[in-house]
């Protein structure tokens, strides 16, 4: 029999619900799941205050469902639920009637005014995208106003704000609207002083899921950010243009010109209507049992916001925070399957909660985050570098990397003004007309390379044994020093050494990337030299080179960093670099040097990767693909051969080409935007988000 499985609500919750159902059910077509919700994206709620002082674009929290479903069992339906008959289990919309065998109600919640005369009908709420918008265009209209306005008291109204509520939302909300207040007051030239912001809360302290400590910390950051901070204060009333508030008999009367309510939150209208039928308690969240069913029907799920469970051994009912959507998700995502099909026992919400994170700006934040039973208190940078880790960890569960990608983004690479925890060194914007110069240079070597190559006969013969021996021998000279048995020896030893190396080095001159020719060259006449004037062991080692660096790591891999002269008369060009491998090592000599077949096969790869590459780079066609070549290329060389100084600009050239350099006066200005768009739309990358807006 087909088993409806129906979902109020894409929040957090209902989405990894979802997600998690379909993954089970993916081969199953008699199990149907249906995603119910009046808006058809989901919203980043945690990051609302970002969007709201203008810090991040509004794009960055609103998820498009249908990309989170692409190629999924799951019908999302964009409808307002109005009533929830649990007897016929059915759920009325305004637009259709769903029948479920096993509902999951997450509607989420709304704000609470706590009987505040004036707070429904003048203050401005925060807790949808909606809410966000109208914020993040009513605040810089307040101070575009006032900058035209001649009146000084009627400016310093609509330059105040007051925001009601000391706890996640008031405190991140105040934060991130003093960050902004220097940057709106340079831009419309106001002066600061005629700015106020105020925090407002009966509470005694700021965020009291904090430790004390902390909670501290943030109040003093509040206020060294300017913010007035006002607790054990009860909000009376609230106009069009003022506020009240105060515990006396006479409140205190303040002119405003925004009131923020972010003072507390209840349950949402569907989830109200059915704390009607189901028990309740809380602001009418639905009591459920350890399977977080619903105590009356065991059909209902109830999870996120909408549930009011007290795990064992607790006091207080699970919070209304992001953490317990994600646990309470994944449980009853797995007792459903197992009621569906009969199969498996059924998990106890246990949760444990890793603790806490409050931003204040983009800039500082305190957390409070660890194990169950030991937490710690960490400071600003690494309590904001953990928001966002955790940020991403979820963003892969809702939308893979292609919402990493876009998050790091607007996060860190196009943030202005510094508003980021690590600044603005991320997000400074250079012309990419600036870099082509560099990508064409950076190409027309790498095609030098291989055509020279060819003309040096590397489709004609094997040549990597001198290519890659000759450059060891060459090391190895300059390491062991030249020198073999004592004084008397010193000399036709370095002689016998470096003219060895110069034999086997015959072969590997044909490449700029290996450290052999020059080196070798300027070795032997010092060698020479020295074996005429009978220098001692030690002057005859340092006429070869010398070792600068030679570091072993656990037989891992070796750094060797050489000068083919005596440093002070070395030039750029005299000193190499090579990160000796063995395993690297094993493969060219147990694998690749013994086959000629092999060894040609790889030598044409070599030479048409060179020029591909390179042509690529000029063209600025597939610029990404080809700097990432480049630099396995020079990966490869540094491996091997070493890499002279000298070369080096090769590796930083591709990394500054990586991302973008072709979209000017390249093919990829053409090319990229209708390859990405066929690429969309291909059901098995959207349905793995591989790809990139």
């Amino acid at each position: 029999m087909d088993k409806k499985i129906v979902i109020i609500g894409a929040g957090y919750a209902g989405i990894l619900t979802a997600k998690k159902l379909a993954k089970r059910f993916r081969k199953d077509s008699s199990v149907s799941i249906t995603v119910i919700d009046k808006n058809p994206f989901h919203t980043m709620l945690t990051e609302l205050h970002e969007v709201a002082a203008g810090r991040v674009d509004e794009s960055g929290i609103r998820i498009s469902l249908k990309r989170v479903f692409a190629g999924r069992n799951v019908d999302v339906k964009q409808d307002l639920v109005t009533e929830i008959d649990f007897e016929k289990r059915t759920v009325v919309g305004t637009n259709e009637r769903y029948e479920y065998d096993y509902l999951v109600l997450c509607a989420g919640s709304k704000p609470t005014w706590f009987g505040v005369s004036g707070a429904k009908e003048h203050a401005f709420t925060l807790w949808s995208y909606e809410d966000a918008i109208v914020l993040k265009n009513r605040i810089p209209d307040m101070f575009r106003k006032a900058a035209s306005m001649s009146d000084e008291e009627e400016k310093r109204r609509l330059l105040t704000f007051h925001i009601v509520g000391a706890g996640f939302t008031g405190v991140e909300m105040a934060g991130e609207l003093a960050e902004y207040v220097p940057v709106l007051c340079d831009k419309y030239e106001v002066d600061r002083d005629l700015v106020s912001i105020s925090v407002i809360d009966l509470l005694d302290r700021t965020v009291p899921t904090l430790p004390p400590r902390l909670s501290a910390k943030v109040e003093k950051r509040l206020k060294k950010m300017g913010v007035r901070v006002l607790l054990n204060t009860r909000v009376v009333s609230i106009g069009e243009d003022f506020i009240e508030f105060g515990n006396g008999e006479k409140p205190v009367h303040e002119r405003t010109g925004t009131v923020i309510w972010a003072a507390g939150i209840e349950a949402a209208e569907i989830t109200e209507k059915a704390a009607g039928e189901l028990e309740s308690a809380g602001r009418c969240r639905i009591k459920v049992d350890r399977f977080l069913r619903s105590v009356n029907d065991e059909r209902v799920y109830v999870i996120g916001d909408n549930m009011y469970y007290i795990p064992p051994g607790e006091e207080q009912p699970v919070p209304q925070v992001v953490e317990n959507c994600e646990h309470s998700a994944a449980v009853a995502a797995h007792n459903i399957v197992c009621a569906v099909t009969g199969k498996g026992e059924m998990k106890e919400y246990r949760p444990k909660f890793h603790g806490i994170m409050v931003s204040l700006g983009g800039r500082y934040g305190v957390a409070h985050v660890g194990t169950a039973n030991r937490k710690i208190s960490l400071p600003s940078f690494l309590a904001m570098f953990v928001k966002h880790f955790i940020n991403m960890v979820y963003f892969v569960q809702l939308l893979g990397w292609n919402k990493i990608f876009s998050y790091m983004k607007k996060e860190f690479f196009t943030i202005r003004h510094r508003r980021s925890f690590v600044g603005g060194h991320f997000s400074n914007r250079t012309p990419s007309f600036l870099l082509v110069p560099l990508r064409i240079w950076l190409g027309a070597v790498w095609v030098f390379e291989g055509v020279k190559k060819i003309l040096e006969g590397w489709f004609v013969s094997p040549k990597l044994a001198g290519f890659f021996s000759g450059a060891n021998q060459w090391y190895d000279s300059i390491l062991s020093g030249g020198a073999v048995d004592g004084t008397s020896g010193a000399t036709p030893a370095a002689a016998d050494a470096v003219g060895q190396a110069t034999a086997a080095a015959a072969d590997a001159v044909s490449t700029a990337t290996s450290a052999v020719a020059d080196a070798v060259s300027t070795a032997t006449a010092a060698a020479a030299d020295a074996a005429s004037t009978a220098t001692p062991a030690a002057e005859a080692a340092s006429s070869v080179g010398k070792a600068i660096i030679d570091f072993d790591f656990l037989g891992l891999f070796r750094i060797l960093f050489v000068s083919g002269k005596d440093p002070a008369d070395a030039a750029l060009g005299d000193y190499a670099f090579k990160l000796d491998v063995p395993l690297v090592n094993r493969m060219i000599n147990d694998l690749i040097l013994p086959s000629e077949g092999f060894t040609m096969f790889m030598q044409i790869v070599i030479v048409l990767a060179e020029i591909l590459i390179g042509l690529a780079l000029i063209g600025g066609l597939f610029t990404t693909l080809s700097s990432a070549a480049s630099l396995v290329l020079q990966a490869m060389f540094v491996t091997t051969t070493g890499l002279y100084l000298s070369t080096f600009w090769m590796i930083f050239a591709g990394i500054a080409v990586l991302v973008g350099g072709g979209r000017i006066f390249g093919l990829d200005y053409y090319v990229m935007p209708a390859l990405k768009e066929k690429w969309k739309n291909v059901k098995w990358v959207r349905k793995w988000y591989l790809y990139n807006d």
